[in-house]
């Protein structure tokens, strides 16, 4: 397989590609395992996730990568943000923390 082009997915997304993928052809061992994670583990549509990362936008610290971070796992509180950047290089004030957090009650 030759990679053609890489970015940012968020679970929604690889869900999405994977599920599309598995009626046109039989999915590889690692595709099902991810395809099975996935079924189990994203919590929102692939809408909800695309209108999550617009919303994330605002917020001008966080780059794609972050924003997938966000949208795959929802955080809740101040507390659930400092533990998904704690090994980044990233520091959110607290109205950002906020803009994120009511970006992410907005799509649940």
């Amino acid at each position: 397989m030759d990679v053609v082009k890489e970015e940012y997915a968020t679970f929604a997304a690889a869900k999405k590609i994977l599920e599309e993928a598995a009626k046109t052809k039989e999915l590889g061992y690692e595709q099902n395992n991810a395809l099975e994670y996935l079924k189990k583990f994203a919590k929102l549509s692939d809408k909800k996730a695309a209108e999550l990362m617009e919303d994330l936008g605002s917020v001008a610290k966080l780059k794609e990568r972050h924003k997938v971070l966000i949208a795959d796992f929802l955080p809740e509180d101040a507390d659930d943000l400092r533990v998904l950047f704690a090994h980044e290089l990233i520091s959110l004030n607290d109205d950002e923390k906020k803009a994120v957090l009511a970006a992410v009650k907005k799509v649940l």
